[in-house]
């Protein structure tokens, strides 16, 4: 074979190479994360999710002090600072604390604190400190930073007994997202099996249910939730009082969700893939769970994920009313509580750091969500 040839031959070669590449078909996920990864703030999103998920998780790991653990000496004491560099001006790469000194305001009488500067004491990494079950199987007693010699050391200020904030925040992420999540996953549930029997029986059923869904929706949901967190027995026990504000969320918030998979249910049932099961006597669930649903999953997911912001806030917004959870269980709605008046918000502002982990929380999931939208979206670039 001539050069020319060889030269003709691998000039085809590639050629086919080219147009193989070219007209390689990129998959459905391979496109949904090529979109997600796009949007910056999506990606935030999901590393805000991710961090909070994870707080919540190793809460004891993370928790300097026992959240209940209350010292009235030390009730209402200012956040304290991280020092890296001392009062000589040395600078000093393992981070340390100064002992607080009270003190009293001679014009207005107010408890003060100043540092005392004349010693260090490291905060240190990996330290034992109150002890914890992991998992409610084992006991441990490591936390992730601490100070030794009993000094305090509050990051973010004491309460009114005297407890840690920021224990109380970390403790408060777990009650607030698992209210939240398991919300979120009663609404997609129930929502979805709900608003798949409407659109596809679609006549009497179809009526029957929308009017419900009209009367759920036609009354304010802040009002009905209150009316209805006022009906859970005050004796009941945490758990349940929990379980009963988690059902209570759920209830009110499938009813969106349940006409998003009506709609998309309608658009199905009259195809030829649907037509073709029930010829072949495939049973209704099958087919719904089968052949329907899974052509609405994009809207199940975002809307599901639109969700669990909204009923952080509904959460928080009961509890600050002192009608949702109540001690001794924590939660970010029961921290704000306790800011809820003035003269409280003047003195000591540093309760009111519960509200930024809310907002953080809640900017979080409302960027995943719309980036999940935008990515799923089938008519996106």
């Amino acid at each position: 074979m001539s050069n020319e040839q060889l030269s003709i031959s691998k000039d085809q070669q590639s050629m086919n190479v080219v147009i193989e590449e070219r007209v390689k078909v990129e998959s459905f996920k391979d496109k949904v994360i090529r979109r997600f990864k796009k949007n910056n703030l999506a990606v935030v999103g999901l590393v805000l999710v991710s961090i909070i998920i994870l707080i919540s998780l190793f809460a004891p790991f993370l928790s300097p002090y026992d959240y209940k653990g209350s010292k009235v000496a030390n009730s209402y004491l200012p956040p304290q600072r991280i020092h890296f560099i001392d009062e000589k001006g040395d600078f000093h790469l393992h981070p340390f604390v100064y002992k607080l000194e009270e003190g009293m305001d001679p014009d207005t009488w107010e408890r003060t604190y100043v540092e005392d500067t004349a010693r260090r004491y490291p905060i240190n990494f990996f330290v034992s400190g109150w002890s914890y079950k992991v998992l409610g199987l084992f006991k441990m007693d490591l936390h992730l930073f601490g100070v030794e010699d009993q000094v305090t050391f509050h990051i973010l200020g004491t309460d009114q007994l005297g407890r840690d904030l920021l224990s109380r925040i970390i403790y408060g992420s777990r009650v607030s997202v698992t209210i939240a999540l398991l919300g979120a996953t009663i609404t997609v549930i129930v929502g979805s099996a709900i608003g798949a029997i409407s659109g596809y029986y679609a006549g009497k059923v179809d009526m029957i249910i929308q009017r419900i869904i009209e009367m759920i929706k036609m009354f304010p949901k802040l009002p009905l939730w209150m009316a209805l967190s006022v009906a859970i027995p005050a004796e009941w026990p945490p758990m349940a009082t929990l379980t009963g504000i988690i059902c209570i969320f759920a209830f009110l918030s499938w009813t969106d969700l349940a006409r998003e998979v009506r709609g998309k249910v309608l658009s199905y049932r009259n195809t030829e893939f649907v037509l073709a099961a029930e010829t072949l006597g495939a049973p209704t669930s099958y087919i719904i769970i089968k052949h329907i649903l899974p052509n609405a999953l994009s809207h199940i997911i975002i809307i599901g994920t639109i969700t669990i912001p909204q009923l952080v806030l509904s959460e928080s917004a009961l509890s600050f009313l002192g009608l949702g959870l109540q001690p001794p269980m924590v939660s970010w709605g029961v921290l704000l509580n306790n800011a809820s008046n003035l003269q409280t918000i003047s003195q000591y502002p540093w309760l009111m750091i519960p509200g930024l982990f809310i907002l953080v929380t809640v900017l979080g999931f409302n960027f995943l969500g719309d980036g999940l939208r935008d990515a799923i979206d089938p008519y996106g670039d």
